[in-house]
């Protein structure tokens, strides 16, 4: 991980080489913390503030808050909160903003901001970004049948939200027309960074090498502190957790970037961070598909280059396929989640019995009801690893949580399991307490993705009272590459079947001796990313982190196949673990449901290593 010189594409004859431009990545989700958007306006010295807000799960709140009150539907916290408060010294200092909080409502976000701006008397010139809708199309794709893209199921009826990832394009047409503030829909989340870069250095739609460069930038700074020292396996090493600084990439015009975060600030950005970022939910990193370019980041460097300071280049970009990826939400009967906490000698024993006979009782009184079984049911123990399934330690903890997740068809028989919750504090375990509220039972609503011919979409940009059309290219024919087959799993070698002399030379370390990791999830798959903390590792890694191992040592958990990439220009791998995370979402009824703690289990996973290269 450490600077290896690497090519990179030629300079551009038109733009200044040694312009750059410093953009701060304020928001990684609706909810993140309000102190970003100020730390970086104020410390930042940023020209561009980019805020990512949406995920699949936030499309299909705001298309139910649109359905209850019209004018709603956006992000109202990048209203109501960070522009309110900023929105005079982001003009004072010149600072352009690009935010996809406009959700499913981005006209009625950027009146709310324009009312602002009128009201605190400041002339600014306000974008929206539209056109991702698909919701009109899903009558003609389901009679084409159109396909989600991980089941391969027929398009679902009860749709909620239907949204087109769109790309940058859009984006670099509203700054090009002299937009302070832009506001888009349901875009990829890296493309509110790439329609800077694009604007600024004036990148052609068919410089793909620079595209793939800018979405990289955008993708490390998407997700807020997590370039910063936010979720990173060494988290005792990152300082000040309260004060942890939010990231900036300084740009230039070749497409390599630097990735810093305000000075003064805590956190922590090193060639570690910044890597398990880069690793964050890429799928297969030699073809990590976008609508502007289609990317390999396989031969990406880091280069630390001073405190707080590192440099990335070697990203490399290809033509886009012809589609859009649509995400849709759709509702599919209810679900109701409830908590107790048990505490006291053998806690965990008493929370099963405890779980098992709530979901008993239920049953019965289901039966004597009229309604029929659960669709699905789920019991945890949070607190007695039940998380790591057959490695989970056997400590005699004496509190934990139970945790009782359930699917019904009928909202009226989870409203008789919420009810029932509150006996157990009487009934069943001694030391059950912090039964709470009684929860209410919602729709369970989950996510479909599938694709869409870009030409069936016309993004727009509406500004200054016109709507002004932007030309997206088609895209390339050839068909999204697919991985390989996995190996058929091997059963696990005991140590006493090692060869002696192996035995002898070897020793057994947790893995995360040897790598950093952090996974993230897309629908019903769960990445996790390795990356080996020596060059040195690497060759321990590939020989003893296969994706046999990984299916087996995650086996209570991924369902589906284990595939491994490479990024050798960072000492990194990549696994890609299909139908690992119980559906993904809200179809998902783990508590980890988007297994953000798959890679910690992975890192407790013994390797053998020889013991002079830890020396």
């Amino acid at each position: 991980m450490t600077g290896r010189p690497a090519a990179h594409p030629l300079e551009s004859p038109t733009v200044n080489p040694t312009k750059t431009i410093r953009i701060g990545g304020a928001s990684g989700f609706w909810g993140d913390s309000s102190v970003g958007a100020p730390q970086l306006v104020r410390q930042g010295k940023v020209d561009y503030l980019v805020f990512d807000y949406l995920a699949e799960l936030t499309m299909s709140i705001l298309a139910a808050a649109r359905l209850r009150k019209p004018e709603l539907g956006y992000a109202t916290d990048f209203v109501t909160v960070t522009m309110k408060a900023l929105l005079g010294e982001i003009a004072e200092r010149g600072i352009r903003v690009v935010s996809n909080a406009g959700g499913m409502n981005p006209r009625g976000c950027a009146e709310a901001i324009a009312a602002l701006a009128a009201a605190q008397g400041l002339a600014l010139k306000i974008a929206v970004v539209e056109g991702d809708d698909v919701m009109p199309l899903l009558p003609a794709l389901r009679a084409e049948g159109v396909r989600d893209l991980q089941k391969g199921h027929a398009l679902p009826e009860q749709v909620v939200s239907a949204n087109a990832y769109l790309g940058a394009l859009p984006i670099k047409a509203a700054l090009d027309a002299g937009a302070h503030i832009v506001v888009t829909g349901r875009c990829v989340d890296s493309a509110v960074t790439l329609g800077v870069l694009m604007h600024e250095f004036g990148w052609r739609p068919d410089e793909y090498d620079r595209l793939a460069q800018g979405s990289l930038a955008g993708h490390v700074i998407e997700c807020g502190c997590q370039a910063t020292g936010g979720l990173h396996t060494d988290w005792d090493q990152v300082p000040d957790w309260a004060n942890i600084g939010y990231p900036v990439v300084e740009c230039s015009a070749d497409g390599r970037f630097v990735v810093g975060k305000p000075p003064g600030t805590g956190g922590l950005v090193n060639t570690a961070t910044v890597g398990e970022q880069i690793l964050y939910e890429i799928g297969d990193p030699a073809a990590y598909l976008l609508p502007d370019v289609s990317c390999d980041f396989t031969q990406v460097r880091l280069q630390q280059q001073g405190p707080d300071r590192v440099h990335v280049s070697g990203a490399r970009g290809r033509a886009p396929g012809p589609g859009y990826k649509v995400s849709a939400t759709f509702v599919e009967g209810f679900r109701c989640n409830a908590q107790l906490t048990i505490v006291g000698i053998d806690a965990a024993a008493k929370a099963q019995r405890t779980g098992q006979a709530l979901i008993e009782r239920t049953r019965a009184l289901f039966a004597a009801n009229g309604f029929g079984d659960y669709t699905r049911t789920r019991i945890e123990v949070l607190g007695a690893e039940s998380a790591y399934g057959p490695h989970a330690a056997t400590p005699a903890v004496r509190e934990v949580v139970l945790f009782v997740a359930v699917m019904h068809a009928e909202k009226a028989a989870l409203e008789l399991f919420a009810r029932e919750i509150a006996a157990a504090g009487t009934s069943w375990s001694p030391g059950t307490t912090g039964v709470g509220g009684r929860p209410s039972p919602g729709p369970s609503i989950r996510q479909c993705a599938f694709l869409v011919d870009k030409a069936r979409l016309q993004p727009g940009v509406l500004i200054d009272g016109q709507r002004l059309a932007v030309d997206v290219p088609g895209g390339a024919a050839a068909a999204m590459p697919t991985p390989a087959p996995p190996s058929p799993p091997m059963p696990p070698v005991p140590p006493a079947a090692l060869p002696a002399a192996a035995a002898n030379a070897t020793i057994e370390v947790p893995l995360v001796r040897l790598a950093y990791g952090r996974s993230g999830d897309k629908g019903d798959t769960s990445n996790i990313g390795l990356i080996a903390r020596r060059p040195q590792y690497l060759a321990v890694l590939r020989a003893e982190v296969t994706p046999q191992r990984v299916q087996q040592w995650l086996g209570h958990l991924v369902q589906g196949p284990v595939h491994r990439y490479e990024l050798p220009g960072f000492d990194a791998l990549n696994f890609v673990c299909e139908a690992a995370l119980d559906g993904g979402g809200m179809a998902s009824l783990r508590n980890d449901a988007l297994g953000k703690g798959m890679a910690q289990i992975l890192l407790s996973m013994p390797v053998r290593i020889d013991p002079g290269l830890l020396r």
